[in-house]
């Protein structure tokens, strides 16, 4: 089911730039009409300017025109699965909605949460009307 989009995470993991903490993450989103897009975490060293892998890969997405998600996997070394920060789970929710979030760990261990889960009562278009 998410093993193809797995691999693309970790393919993509490979090139993070995270001299700074050591903490590589890959991302993987997959769009409804099944193109995939990639995306690592990437440091400097203000640290603020740095920006997640999920949040690059919704933006190569989005600039190619692409606007609808079916959902994404994200990767790291950590000892436990690692789920997106809450920047990410914002912009998850504004430009992906409700999707799956598949995450695992190089032990394997692997959790799969619903955007939902991850951003009850989210702020989103909906509360500006």
């Amino acid at each position: 089911m998410s093993g193809g989009l797995l691999e693309a995470a970790w393919k993509a993991r490979q090139h993070a730039c995270c001299a700074y903490s050591g903490f590589a993450v890959g991302a993987a989103l997959e769009a409804t009409d099944g193109r995939v897009f990639t995306g690592c975490n990437i440091e400097n060293a203000t640290y603020g300017l740095t920006v997640c892998a999920e949040r690059v890969a919704i933006w190569k997405a989005l600039s190619e025109g692409v606007r609808a998600f079916r959902r994404i996997a994200v990767v790291t070394h950590a000892a436990t699965v690692t789920p997106p920060c809450g920047p990410c789970r914002q912009i998850l929710w504004e430009f992906c909605g409700d999707i799956p979030v598949i995450a695992e760990n190089a032990q394997g261990d692997r959790k799969i949460w619903h955007m939902h889960q991850l951003l009850p009562e989210a702020f989103d278009r909906a509360n500006l009307k």
